[in-house]
C-alpha cells in the first residue's frame, strides 16, 4: 500500500469518528494504522461468528473437496501456469493478506488492470473481460474459483461473511469518508453484496450493501445471508 494511501486513511478516519488505538492498546495494522473493530462491542458475538467461521468452512471444505480436486486436475490439464491464484486483497483493520482463487484467467492477467481500469471508479470490474478464459467464465458464474477463500475463512484473514476483500489498486479510488467502516470486520467470501445481484448491483449500491452490512451486523443476519448465498450461486445470477 502506497504512503499516500495510508496517510489518506488515518485522516479519513479521524474525520468520520474512527478511533485510533495506540501500540500499547492494539497490534499494528500493515498501513500503520491502530482500528478500533466492530466486534470489541459484541465480544461474545464476534467469537461465536469465529467459531461458525471455523466450523461451517471445515464442513464445506469437506463437501466441496472432489470439486475442488477436480478443479485443480481440469485447470492443470488446459492451463498454462498455476491453478491456484494468490492476489494481495486489503482486509480487516487495512490489513493486507494473501487472498487465494482458483485461476480464471490468462497467466499474466495483472499486467493488463491499468488499460481496463478506465475510470476512477472503486472496484475493477470490467464486462466481457478479455483475460478470463473460456473455463474461466463458468467457474465465475457458480462461484466454483472462490472455494480456495474456505482455506482464508479457517486461516483467520476472511469470514464466511462480510464485505468483499479491495484490491490495493482499488484504494487510491475508494471513497473513505462514511465508509471506513467497512474495514472494521473481516472481508467476507459471501456478503449483502453477493447475494443482492453481485456484479449486476452499481458500486454506489454495493458501498451502500457494504455499509449496510457492517452497521446492521448480527449472527442472524450471517446466517441469513449463508442460506440466500447457495440460491444466489446455483442460479449463477450477475456473475462476471
Amino acid at each position: 500500500m502506497e504512503e499516500t494511501d495510508r496517510r489518506r486513511a488515518l485522516e479519513e478516519a479521524a474525520e468520520t469518528g474512527l478511533r485510533i488505538l495506540t501500540p500499547s492498546e492494539d497490534g499494528e495494522t500493515a498501513a500503520g494504522v491502530y482500528w478500533v473493530d466492530l466486534y470489541a462491542r459484541h465480544p461474545v458475538g464476534s467469537r461465536l461468528k469465529r467459531l461458525m467461521d471455523i466450523v461451517f468452512s471445515v464442513v464445506f471444505m469437506a463437501l466441496s473437496a472432489p470439486l475442488m480436486l477436480l478443479t485443480l486436475v481440469f485447470i492443470w490439464s488446459v492451463g498454462r501456469g498455476p491453478a491456484i491464484y494468490v492476489q494481495r486483497r486489503i482486509g480487516f483493520r487495512c490489513t493486507e493478506f494473501d487472498m487465494y482463487k482458483f485461476r480464471t484467467m490468462i497467466p499474466g492477467a495483472d499486467r493488463h488492470e491499468a488499460q481496463l481500469k478506465q475510470s476512477d471508479d472503486a472496484f475493477l470490474k470490467v464486462r466481457n473481460d478479455p483475460r478470463i478464459t473460456w473455463w474461466g467464465r463458468f467457474m465465475r458464474r457458480y462461484s466454483i474459483d472462490e472455494l480456495p477463500q474456505l482455506f482464508n475463512v479457517l486461516a483467520g484473514s476472511m469470514s464466511l461473511v462480510g464485505p468483499r476483500p479491495l484490491l490495493l489498486s482499488d484504494l487510491g479510488n475508494f471513497p473513505l469518508r462514511n465508509q471506513m467502516r467497512r474495514f472494521s470486520v473481516h472481508p467476507g467470501l459471501t456478503g449483502l453484496w453477493l447475494v443482492s445481484g453481485r456484479s449486476a448491483t452499481s458500486e454506489e449500491d454495493r458501498l451502500e450493501l457494504d455499509k449496510e452490512y457492517v452497521n446492521e451486523w448480527s449472527l442472524w443476519l450471517d446466517l441469513k445471508i449463508l442460506v440466500r448465498t447457495v440460491g444466489a450461486v446455483l442460479a449463477g445470477r450477475g456473475a462476471v
